[in-house]
């Protein structure tokens, strides 16, 4: 059974919020607030703490008119803008249209948490010992990253094929 292009947006739109959310759920009901276990020796742990801010806890010291604006209604405006835009520009490559996708559900899913808790929960961090280091997130942050990363590639391989088809 093939999806038509509005069915596969949606699926994965809802997708992605409910993998995130289910994944909260479990966190909020299993794992002590504020602490720390491994899951891969020190490089992987997961934890319990909740976000009031943005990413990283930037915004979390803003006065609460300014957090309504800048954390809940600029994002809500935005993601509604980027889904007229994937159901409106048939020309979007799948990559491009999972993406979006992938950061709508994330974005959503992150903006639910901030409207029902009043903040949002993380739970994941990795330390690979100085080389890389995160700081903690969850299922709807790496959806947003995922989708970021998959618009680049496909831009930078649509630019590669134009280049290419040029000479």
């Amino acid at each position: 059974m093939k999806l038509s292009r509005s069915a596969l947006i949606i699926v994965l739109i809802v997708a992605n919020i409910a993998i995130d959310q289910i994944s909260k759920i479990i966190v909020r009901a299993n794992v002590i607030f504020g602490s720390k276990s491994e899951i891969i020796g020190n490089y992987v742990t997961l934890h319990n703490v909740e976000n009031k801010g943005a990413f990283l806890g930037m915004g979390s010291d803003l006065n609460p008119t300014l957090k309504l604006v800048l954390l809940l209604i600029l994002p809500v405006i935005v993601l509604g803008l980027v889904i007229v835009h994937m159901f409106k520009d048939k020309s979007l490559d799948k990559l491009t249209l999972i993406g979006f996708a992938c950061i709508v559900g994330g974005g959503f899913a992150n903006v639910y948490d901030r409207v029902r808790v009043g903040s949002v929960t993380d739970f994941l961090h990795i330390d690979l010992g100085g080389v890389f280091r995160t700081g903690i997130f969850n299922i709807a942050d790496m959806s947003v990253t995922s989708g970021m990363i998959m618009i680049l590639w496909a831009s930078f391989s649509q630019r590669k094929k134009k280049e290419s088809s040029k000479l």
